[in-house]
C-alpha cells in the first residue's frame, strides 16, 4: 500500500503542473472521440477560388468588383456577409466609396486581425454580470479603413494554438484597456439577431459565459473560449452563389494569398476556421469546465485505490479480470462525459490505472514468488521436492483425501545392538544413526523414490507418487535401491569394524507391490502426505520379518525385478487382516552390477 501510494502521488503530479505531453495527450483524445454534429443551416462558405483570381487578372481584386460580389451576394437572398479580408489601406483604383455604398446595405461584419502594436478600437454594449476579471491581453488590432468600419462591424480573428501547435478553441472576447473586443463570430450572431449588446457572466475563476440577446447562453472556459467543432458547413462558390437565407463567410482559397492554420480537421484557412467558430455557438459545441482538474485528480485517485484494494484483495487471477473490468469502465465514462459535451480526460487516469495495476501485480508476484521460495527452501528438509513442487503449482492440492494408485513400498528398519548403545554416548549413538539414514536417503533420491517419512530408526519409502515410469520400472528402481542401501551399509559396517565398532549398525528391509490409497490424511487443522493400505502393511511386516542386513519381498515385487536379483524362495506366510497367503522371497545375490556390466 505504501508503494502504491507513493506511485499514485507522482501520477497526479503531471495533472497538477499542467505537463505538456500530458496536455497534448488529452487534446488528441478530444479530437479523437469528440462527436461532429451536422451543420446548424445557417452559415455557408464563399471561396474566391485560384480560378477566380485567375479570371480577374491577380490578386487583390479591385474594390469595385469586390463591392458587385457583395451586392450579388444579397441579390441571391444572403441574410448577411463576413468578410474575413483585410483592408487596412485605401484600395489603389479608388473603388473604397462604391465597396462601402455595398456594404450598408445588409448585416456586414469585417474581420480585424489581432496586431503586435496595433490600436485598441472603441468598445460598446458589454455588460459584465458578477466579479471583475483580467485576462491576458491583446496586443492590439489592425482595423480597416474608416470608409468601411463605419458601415459594417468589425470582429476580432485571433486564432491562438495548443501545445501542439492546432488551432482548437478560440476567445469568443479579447480584453484590452479600454473594454472588450468581440470575436468575428459574437459579431456574426448580434447581427443575425440584431442585438447590439451582449452579457459576459464572470466568476472568480473568469468567464462563465457569454450572452447574445435573442440566443442561448454560450459555456466558454475561464478565458473565454469556445471549443471549435469542425463541422461540414456548405461552401460555395462565385460562380454557383449558392447563399439564400445563410449567413456568408468569404474568404480566398487561392494559393499564397491567405495563410493557412493548422487545426485537427486539416489546414484550413481564416474565413473557414471563423465559420467553424460562429457553427460551434449555435450548435453548442462541447467544453472544458473549470472543474476539470478536480475530476480529473478525483478519478485518478478513486481509481488508483480501487486498482491497489482488488489486487491486494483477490490476489493477481481474479485481480487481472477486475482490473481490466475497472479500466474499460473508465474509458466508458470517459468516451460517455466527451460524448455529451464535458471535455474531462480519463485517459491519464487509465494510463495510471495500468502502471498501478502492474506495479502492484509485481508486487504481488515477487511476494508471491518469495513466499513460494520460502516454503520451498523450508519444506525441502520435511518433504521431498517434488512434493514441495506440487503444493507450489497446485495449492489447492492440500486438502483432505487420496485415491488410488499402484506403487512399490519398502521398509527399512535399524537395528541397534544393546552392546554398542552402552558404550558409546547418545550424541555418537544419533551421529552413527543420522549416517545411516543419510546413505538411505541419498539411494531414495538416487533412484527416485518418495520418503515418506522417517520412525525413529525406520524408514518409508515409496515409488509410483508423485511421478511414476511405470508399475514394472517403479518396482525395479526400488529393488536397485534396496540393493544399494545393502552395498552402502556394508561398506560402512567395514568402515566402522575398523575404527573399533565391533558391532556396527544393520538394516533390514522389506518390499511389496500393489494397489495403495495415496495422499493427504489426517485432520483439516493438520495433514500429512502418505501412503495407506494393506500393501503398505505388508511390505512393513516383511521387514519385521526379514533377517539383518536381509532383503524380503513379495512375489509381485519379484516378478517385476526378478532378472536383478537371486533370491531364495521360502515359505508362504499368513497374515492377520490379509486374506491371501503371501509368497516371500528372500534376496541372496546382487545380479544387477553383472547385468550393467553385460551390457
Amino acid at each position: 500500500m505504501k508503494w502504491a501510494s507513493l506511485l499514485l502521488g507522482i501520477l497526479t503530479l503531471p495533472l497538477l503542473f499542467n505537463f505538456g505531453p500530458l496536455e497534448v495527450m488529452r487534446l488528441k483524445t478530444f479530437d479523437a472521440l469528440v462527436k461532429t454534429p451536422e451543420p446548424s443551416g445557417y452559415f455557408t462558405i464563399l471561396n474566391i477560388t485560384e480560378e477566380d483570381v485567375q479570371e480577374r487578372g491577380g490578386y487583390p481584386f479591385p474594390r469595385a468588383d469586390l463591392a458587385d460580389i457583395h451586392i450579388d451576394l444579397l441579390n441571391e437572398g444572403a441574410l448577411g456577409v463576413g468578410w474575413v479580408i483585410l483592408f487596412p489601406q485605401p484600395d489603389r483604383l479608388g473603388g473604397d466609396e462604391e465597396f462601402a455604398n455595398a456594404l450598408q446595405w445588409r448585416h456586414t461584419v469585417l474581420a480585424m486581425p489581432e496586431f503586435d502594436n496595433g490600436i485598441y478600437p472603441e468598445t460598446h454594449g458589454t455588460v459584465i454580470l458578477g466579479p471583475d476579471v483580467s485576462l491576458p491581453q491583446a496586443k492590439g488590432f489592425l482595423e480597416n479603413i474608416p470608409e468601411l468600419k463605419e458601415v459594417s462591424v468589425q470582429g476580432a480573428v485571433s486564432a491562438p494554438v495548443d501545445v501542439d501547435n492546432l488551432v482548437r478553441r478560440l476567445p469568443l472576447l479579447q480584453q484590452t484597456p479600454d473594454g472588450w473586443v468581440a470575436s468575428f463570430g459574437i459579431q456574426v450572431l448580434k447581427s443575425l439577431v440584431e442585438g447590439t449588446t451582449y452579457q459576459i457572466k464572470t466568476n472568480d475563476n473568469g468567464i462563465e459565459m457569454i450572452r447574445v440577446k435573442g440566443l442561448d447562453p454560450i459555456p466558454t472556459d475561464s478565458l473565454g473560449r469556445k471549443w471549435i467543432s469542425w463541422v461540414d458547413t456548405p461552401q460555395t462558390t462565385l460562380e454557383e452563389m449558392d447563399v439564400a437565407g445563410k449567413f456568408v463567410f468569404v474568404g480566398v482559397t487561392a494559393a499564397g494569398v491567405m495563410p493557412t492554420l493548422a487545426t485537427p480537421n486539416g489546414l484550413l484557412e481564416p474565413h473557414k476556421i471563423q465559420a467553424a467558430l460562429a457553427e460551434s455557438i449555435l450548435i453548442d459545441s462541447p467544453f472544458i469546465p473549470d472543474y476539470r482538474l478536480f475530476v480529473e485528480l478525483i478519478l485518478l485517485c478513486i481509481s488508483g485505490l480501487l486498482i491497489t484494494f482488488v489486487i491486494n484483495r483477490f490476489g493477481i487471477t481474479m485481480g487481472v479480470s477486475l482490473a481490466g473490468t475497472l479500466i474499460l469502465s473508465m474509458g466508458g465514462l470517459g468516451y460517455y462525459l466527451i460524448y455529451r459535451g464535458f471535455l474531462v480526460d480519463v485517459t491519464w487516469s487509465m494510463t495510471c490505472m495500468t502502471l498501478l495495476s502492474l506495479q502492484q501485480f509485481y508486487l504481488r508476484f515477487r511476494q508471491q514468488y518469495k513466499l513460494r521460495q520460502q516454503i520451498k527452501k523450508q519444506f525441502e528438509h520435511y518433504l521431498d521436492p517434488r512434493q514441495v513442487k506440487q503444493l507450489q503449482d497446485n495449492p489447492e492440492s492440500l486438502k483432505l483425501g487420496g485415491e488410488r494408485k499402484y506403487c512399490t513400498m519398502l521398509f527399512t528398519d535399524v537395528r541397534v545392538f544393546t552392546n554398542l548403545s552402552e558404550k558409546l554416548r547418545s550424541d555418537q549413538i544419533t551421529d552413527l544413526m543420522n549416517k545411516t539414514l543419510t546413505i538411505q536417503s541419498n539411494a531414495v533420491k538416487k533412484y527416485g523414490g518418495m520418503v515418506d517419512k522417517y520412525i525413529g530408526d525406520a524408514m518409508m519409502v515409496f515409488f509410483g507418487d508423485p511421478e511414476s515410469k511405470g508399475e514394472r520400472e517403479d518396482a525395479r528402481a526400488c529393488v536397485k535401491m534396496a540393493l544399494n542401501m545393502q552395498r552402502k551399509i556394508k561398506n560402512l559396517q567395514s568402515k566402522w569394524r575398523n575404527e573399533g565398532f565391533y558391532e556396527p549398525f544393520q538394516i533390514r528391509m522389506g518390499i511389496n507391490t500393489g494397489y495403495c490409497n495415496v495422499g493427504n490424511f489426517g485432520s483439516e487443522q493438520r495433514l500429512t502426505y502418505t501412503i495407506i493400505g494393506a500393501e503398505v502393511n505388508i511390505a512393513q511386516r516383511l521387514e519385521a520379518a526379514a533377517p539383518s542386513d536381509g532383503i524380503l519381498m513379495s512375489y509381485e515385487s519379484y516378478a517385476h525385478a526378478q532378472d536383478l536379483i537371486e533370491v531364495e524362495e521360502l515359505s508362504s506366510i499368513t497374515m492377520k487382516g490379509i486374506s491371501r497367503e503371501i509368497k516371500v522371497f528372500s534376496v541372496i545375490g546382487d545380479l544387477s552390477s553383472k547385468i550393467t556390466a553385460k551390457n
